[in-house]
């Protein structure tokens, strides 16, 4: 197998963090991604990018883009902060299955022997946790597990796809704004922290880069990777991103109850403009509380990669996150 990738959005928080792990591991990295284009320098000049949008330019536009390369990761789709105009699952099938789905075959089409697909730990849940039904409630969550099986079942002539699902991720990357500022700008403004109970699993960026790598090299064909750092609750992940921030206030724990009032406001919202999340708020409530946890160490061991990053990546997420909400 040659050392030569593909990164569909190669530019994004993550996809710029898997290409320098990719070249550092010695690969020549090729990117296709949306414009406008990055600033010069952020990416070494041998990474060949080109700005094209992947579900407007034809099937043997993309497959000319793949062939050469032994390897394709797939770092694009619609996450769940979008809210699209009803039905929702219409928009996430589109951003999500249909396009993942599409390329994989082309891969495939263009000789990609290994392949990569960027997921949420939302279907690792949906799996382990039926009676929630999850897919079934969250228009997002249901894309997430359409796309997992969709792409697993089309690629079996010579390709090897291995899916990787992602928690909440911290860090920075070069002109990007993190997910977490608005979380952040609440937590340095108000006098009282008040937030819900449960817990998740928190990584750093450059964790997920490094399984990236390691799903190519080492990831069975057709597995589900959940890719992690720490368990942690929810108090303590606040707690963690105050001391980066070199701030200390009091964590009050809402009841439930409280917390499916608060989204009430946002349902109604959402309705009167006619749109619709990718998650159903009150349903997510349910989710939010409970104990997201799981065993990361096991992807870590299977994949051959390392963790630890996730102080250093809460400072990383503080120090951007401040320059666009300056004290």
């Amino acid at each position: 197998m040659n050392k030569k990738v593909l990164i569909i959005g190669g530019t994004g928080f993550i996809g710029y963090h898997a290409t320098l792990e990719f070249l550092k591991e010695g690969y020549e990295v090729s990117i296709i991604t949306l414009p406008p284009e990055i600033k010069k320098g952020l990416l070494p000049e041998r990474v060949k990018i080109t700005y094209s949008d992947l579900n407007k330019i034809s099937d043997q536009q993309t497959i000319k883009a793949i062939k050469g390369n032994d390897s394709v990761v797939f770092a694009a789709g619609a996450d769940d902060r979008i809210t699209p105009q009803k039905p929702a699952y219409r928009f996430f099938y589109d951003a999500n299955v249909k396009s993942a789905k599409r390329f994989f075959e082309l891969a495939q089409k263009a000789g990609a022997k290994r392949g990569v697909l960027f997921s949420s730990y939302f279907a690792y849940f949906a799996r382990v946790w039926p009676e929630m039904k999850l897919d079934r409630h969250h228009p997002y969550i249901r894309s997430r597990v359409v796309q997992e099986s969709e792409v697993i079942s089309v690629c079996n002539k010579g390709l090897e796809v291995m899916v990787l699902e992602f928690p909440y991720i911290f860090g920075a990357a070069p002109d990007k704004k993190p997910l977490w500022c608005p979380l952040l700008s609440y937590l340095e403004k108000t006098p009282y922290v008040f937030y819900t109970r449960g817990s998740t699993n928190c990584v750093s960026v450059k964790t997920v880069a490094r399984a990236v790598v390691g799903a190519i090299k080492n990831g069975k064909a057709g597995e589900r990777y959940v890719i992690g750092d720490q368990n942690l609750t929810w108090k303590e992940m606040l707690s963690g991103l105050m001391k980066a921030m070199g701030i200390r206030k009091k964590i009050i724990i809402l009841p439930n109850i409280m917390a499916k009032i608060g989204v009430l406001s946002l349902l109604i919202k959402h309705k009167l403009q006619g749109r619709e999340g990718g998650l159903s708020p009150i349903k997510f409530v349910n989710l939010q509380t409970r104990n997201t946890y799981f065993k990361a160490s096991l992807a870590q061991k299977e994949l051959d990669f390392e963790g630890g990053d996730l102080e250093e990546a809460f400072s990383q997420t503080a120090k951007a996150c401040a320059n666009i909400y300056p004290t």
